[in-house]
C-alpha cells in the first residue's frame, strides 16, 4: 500500500473511517474541492472496499492526491506516524463501531473505539504544529432520554445505550481540549444520515433492501422489531458538506446536524413499499429480538446553529431518499440475478 507522497501544497485531509459511507463520501467531496486526501483503513484478509475501489482503481488519484494507509485504532504509534507522514491540515474522526444495537452485545470494544480512540487521536493531535483542524463525529444518540424535541447543541446528555454513552465521553472530552488546549475541534452532532452506501445491518438499509428482494422475488417478508421508533433521517452526502463547513469556519464550535422532520421506522417502510408498488402490510412481521433494550425516545433535531452560522442546508426530502435506495437496491439486486447462471 502507498503511503508516501509528494510535496503538496494543498489542503491536505486525514480521514479515520474512509472506507465506510461518510467516508467515501468525504473523500469525494474533498477530492472535488483539490484536496489530498489520506484514508485509515483497518487490515483484513478482505481487500475488497467497494465504496472506494473506484477511486483507488483512478491512477489519475490514486499515489498521487489519494492515499490509503493501513492502521487498527487502537494502534497508537502507527497512527502517530501516519499524522506526521500526512501532515493534514485537517482531521476528520469518523471510525468507529457505529450500530447501536451491536453496542449492547461489545460494549466494551465499543466503548474503546469510539471513546478512547478519540482520546488518543486528541492527544496525537495536541502534538502537532498549531492550525490543525479537527472534526470529531457525534451522534444524536448522545441525547437519549430527551425531555424536549427537537435538540440542539445545549440538549443535555442522556444516552440509552453503550455507544450512545461512548459518543458522549467522546464529545465531552473534544470539547474539553478545545477548552483547554485552545484546539480548532469540532463536534458534528448528527442525526441519521442515509444513502445507498447505508451498511446493510442499519435497519434503514435493511428496509431497502429486502423490499427490493420481495419486489424481485427473492424473499417473502421483512422483519423488524419497533416500527413506532422516531428518527430524523437525512441525506448523506448533504451532512458530509456540514462535515467540511464546520472546518471552514472562522471559530471551532459544535453543530447539530439534521433535518427537523422526524419520521418512525413505519413510515420508512411504507415509503420504501410504495416505491415498488406492493402493500406494506402483506409482508411486514415483527420478530421481539430486534426490539432494543432501551429506546430513545423522540430524536429530531434544530439545526439553527449550523443553517445560521454556515449556510448549510438539507437538499433532499425523505421520500427522496428512500427512493433513492430502494432503486439502488433494485438495480444492484437485479445486477447479481443476470451475473448467476440459470
Amino acid at each position: 500500500m502507498n503511503t508516501q507522497r509528494p510535496h503538496s501544497d494543498k489542503p491536505i485531509a486525514l480521514i479515520t473511517g474512509v472506507t465506510g459511507q461518510d467516508g467515501s463520501y468525504l473523500t469525494e467531496l474533498l477530492l472535488s474541492k483539490g484536496y489530498e486526501v489520506h484514508g485509515v483503513v483497518r487490515r483484513s484478509s478482505n481487500l475488497t472496499r467497494s465504496r472506494i475501489d473506484r477511486l483507488r482503481a483512478d491512477t489519475s488519484l490514486y499515489g498521487k492526491s489519494f492515499f490509503l494507509h493501513y492502521c487498527n485504532l487502537l494502534d497508537i504509534t502507527t497512527l502517530r506516524r501516519i499524522c506526521r507522514k500526512a501532515n493534514p491540515t485537517e482531521m476528520y474522526h469518523l471510525a468507529g463501531q457505529s450500530h447501536v444495537g451491536l453496542s449492547f452485545e461489545i460494549p466494551e470494544s465499543t466503548c474503546e473505539e469510539v471513546a478512547m480512540s478519540t482520546l488518543r487521536l486528541l492527544e496525537i493531535c495536541r502534538d502537532e504544529p498549531p492550525g490543525l483542524r479537527i472534526y470529531h463525529a457525534s451522534t444524536s444518540e448522545i441525547f437519549g432520554r430527551v425531555d424536549k424535541s427537537p435538540q440542539d447543541e445545549e440538549t443535555p446528555f442522556r444516552p440509552t445505550s453503550p455507544y450512545g454513552c461512548a459518543k458522549a465521553f467522546a464529545t465531552q472530552i473534544a470539547q474539553a481540549y478545545r477548552e483547554a488546549h485552545g484546539m480548532f475541534v469540532c463536534n458534528g452532532i448528527l442525526y441519521n444520515h442515509e444513502s445507498p452506501r447505508r451498511g446493510e445491518n442499519f435497519v434503514t438499509r435493511k428496509i431497502t433492501r429486502r423490499v427490493a428482494e420481495i419486489k424481485l422475488g427473492f424473499a417473502k417478508e421483512l422483519a423488524l422489531g419497533n416500527v413506532r421508533a422516531h428518527r430524523d433521517w437525512g441525506y448523506a452526502p448533504d451532512y458530509v458538506e456540514a462535515m467540511w463547513r464546520m472546518l471552514q469556519a472562522e471559530q471551532a464550535g459544535d453543530y447539530v446536524v439534521a433535518t427537523g422532520v422526524a419520521h418512525t421506522v413505519l413510515d420508512f417502510v411504507q415509503a420504501a413499499f410504495a416505491v415498488v408498488g406492493l402493500p406494506w402490510d402483506r409482508y411486514l412481521v415483527t420478530n421481539q429480538s430486534f426490539i432494543r433494550a432501551a429506546e430513545p425516545r423522540c430524536l429530531v433535531g434544530d439545526a439553527s446553529k449550523i443553517k445560521r452560522e454556515l449556510g448549510w442546508h438539507p437538499t433532499k426530502s425523505f421520500s427522496q431518499i428512500v427512493r433513492e435506495m430502494v432503486e439502488a437496491d433494485m438495480e444492484a439486486l437485479a445486477k447479481e440475478k443476470s451475473r448467476k447462471p440459470e
